[in-house]
């Protein structure tokens, strides 16, 4: 079988250091839309940023995209989500949002490529990413009010919770600028994911530097 991936080099390792059955064949498109395009396959994975992706459809084959801030509405017809963010790909169980009608077909491939997988409500956020941005912007917050530090903040949330990461691990790791983009878009259904002013001003920061 095989996997034709638009990626980058860090989602390509994330994916190599998964455990995946021996049978599939795996083509990865290093930032090469183009090559993604051209390159046939059974299953294909767009995991490109949401904000430089277009989602073209390919020929033939399940396309698995990762797209945290919208739904499989905002997807070519039988496109179903991943969860890609830096930190959550290389996982035992990946997250995916699919239609209950293609929920099948697409355990099905998980389970030819030996991948586990659970299905997310197919809403904006998914679960996790959801989750992770909801404490990345408490902790903001309570670095704002000048409660402690991001370090002493990390290191209280890893011994506390047993997280690998820390919020403010997270939130290099996954981008300060994906985290709002998902709580501006939460934002809009439900005030309690108003992202903290100290997270939009790093997060602009981040992107004019």
């Amino acid at each position: 079988m095989r996997a034709v991936v638009l990626c980058t080099l860090e989602q390509q390792q994330a994916i190599l250091r998964k455990a995946t059955n021996k049978t599939v064949d795996f083509i990865f498109c290093i930032n090469d839309s183009q090559l993604f395009q051209n390159t046939m396959g059974d299953v294909f994975f767009d995991l490109q940023d949401e904000a430089s992706n277009t989602y073209t459809p390919t020929k033939k084959g399940l396309l698995i995209v990762n797209a945290i801030s919208i739904t499989t509405k905002d997807l070519p017809e039988h496109a179903v989500r991943i969860n890609a963010w830096n930190g959550f790909l290389e996982q035992d169980v990946v997250e995916l949002a699919a239609p209950l009608q293609q929920q099948h077909e697409v355990q099905d491939m998980m389970d030819k490529m030996g991948w586990q997988c659970r299905f997310a409500p197919d809403e904006i956020g998914m679960i996790a990413p959801r989750i992770i941005a909801m404490i990345i912007n408490e902790a903001y917050f309570g670095l704002e009010d000048g409660i402690s530090t991001k370090q002493e903040i990390d290191t209280a949330m890893k011994l506390g919770t047993n997280y690998p990461c820390g919020p403010f691990e997270w939130a290099e790791k996954i981008g300060k600028s994906k985290i709002l983009n998902l709580l501006n878009q939460l934002s809009n259904y439900d005030k309690r994911y108003m992202p903290c002013k100290l997270l939009k001003q790093e997060a602009i920061d981040t992107l004019t530097t």
